[in-house]
């Protein structure tokens, strides 16, 4: 039972989730830090306010609500967004994009109808295989398909 355990544990991805984590946490204080030390105060001067929201709150009935914790907690939930999205998200999904394969066209995908027995054939077809009668084939399938244009 206590091998089975220390396999989990010594899988690679269980000890890249770990290390993700950790690293998720001291962004996640960098960023309160700086939206503390510096986006907070910044808004209190364009504000006229304190500039320090942690202390912000009001008191119903002799219970205090410190909404200025969850000002600074959305700001800093924002900057970590925004910097996440602008420095991982984008760029890898350009490094995605260049290296994604090119998907092959199947040319007996595009299906039309045969004008003579409606029955459904390629695009690219210049003969129904059901009635025998001859089609114009789709000039747009045929160069998707890299065929050249068929004369009759």
């Amino acid at each position: 039972m206590l091998n089975g355990f220390k396999d989990f544990i010594l899988r690679g991805n269980v000890i890249s989730m770990a290390i993700g984590l950790a690293v998720g946490a001291a962004f996640t204080a960098v960023v309160t830090g700086f939206s503390n030390a510096f986006i907070t105060p910044l808004i209190g001067l364009a504000t006229r306010g304190t500039g320090d929201f942690s202390k912000a709150q009001y008191t119903v009935d002799g219970v205090d609500f410190p909404y200025g914790l969850f000002i600074s907690a959305a700001i800093a939930f924002l900057i970590t967004a925004a910097v996440l999205y602008f420095c991982v998200v984008v760029p890898m999904a350009k490094v995605q994009d260049r290296f994604a394969k090119q998907e092959a066209v199947d040319i007996k995908a595009a299906l039309r109808d045969c004008p003579r027995c409606f029955s459904e054939i390629p695009a690219v077809a210049s003969r129904c295989g059901h009635c025998t009668s001859e089609v114009e084939p789709d000039p747009e399938a045929l160069s998707l398909a890299k065929l050249p244009a068929q004369q009759h």
